[in-house]
């Protein structure tokens, strides 16, 4: 009977036992924490990331300005580190304007800002699925006065391509993606194989991984948030082991849980 309540065990707190390393802090690595915990896990919120000011402050303040002005129609939102940037400016978003988040996960940090959400992807949660679904959201209008909010590293994709179809794009650099160094405690355990897992949650914080905790032991998963930055975190040379069906925090966790299930099966048969 014993060995027979055993798999049911498991499955009830399928991360029991697990350590997982949270690479980003504030409400959204709070949130991700509580989620782990609640599935039986031991998360350590280490982030490696933050953002540091733009090099072009007065662009981005006059930019936001005439955000609270309404002299936009959308902006356009592709990382929830511009929900950071935005909170710290305490950037006011006219009545009128309309806000397209790039994926699930900066959807929910405009939410839990204050701010509200028009769209997001139904499918492809990038730059590239928004571009895809701009038309049948905005009902075909064009020209949009559109202001795009991104990082200094993040390709001008989207940018150029609703200026392709005709829009009034104002592209503004809204912040710089630096590294943070973890403790010496997290690397000594990641080294150690005492992490069962480490998330990684986009371009910058895989480089991140791969430069302070690299290589990663065999037995530690490493689980990216959908195929765009297992795409990245591989080309960087970062062994990827799970990957997320969609681009946000829910489907990150529940991928894990999956692979801890199976794991868990594995070794009861």
């Amino acid at each position: 009977m014993t060995a027979r309540l055993q798999p049911k065990t498991v499955l009830a707190k399928p991360l029991a036992g697990w350590k997982v390393l949270v690479p980003r802090g504030g409400p959204w690595g709070d949130q991700v924490a509580a989620n782990l915990r609640a599935r039986g896990a031991q998360p350590i919120v280490a982030p490696m990331i933050n953002f540091a000011p733009t090099d072009d402050a007065p662009a981005l303040e006059a930019a936001l300005a005439r955000l609270a002005a309404g002299d936009f129609d959308w902006m356009t939102v592709t990382s929830a580190t511009t929900v950071d940037v935005l909170q710290s400016h305490r950037a006011v978003v006219a009545p009128g304007t309309r806000i397209a988040a790039v994926g699930e996960t900066t959807a929910a940090a405009l939410i839990a800002a204050g701010y509200h959400v028009d769209i997001v992807p139904s499918e492809d949660n990038s730059a590239r699925g928004l571009l895809l679904e701009w038309e049948t959201a905005t009902q075909g209008v064009i020209p949009l006065r559109v202001l795009t909010l991104r990082s200094e590293i993040a390709k001008p994709l989207l940018s150029e391509g609703l200026r392709r179809v005709g829009h009034e794009v104002e592209s503004v650099v809204a912040y710089r993606t630096v590294g943070v160094a973890v403790s010496d405690t997290v690397i000594a355990n990641v080294k150690a194989g005492l992490v069962q897992a480490v998330l990684v949650t986009s371009g910058s914080v895989a480089q991140q991984v791969f430069d302070q905790l690299g290589p990663i032991p065999e037995q530690t998963l490493v689980a990216c948030i959908g195929p765009r930055t297992a795409k990245d975190a591989r080309a960087i040379g970062l062994r990827v082991d799970v990957i997320a069906d969609e681009r946000s925090a829910e489907s990150l966790i529940e991928s894990l849980v999956t692979a801890a299930e199976a794991h868990a099966l594995a070794d009861l048969s």
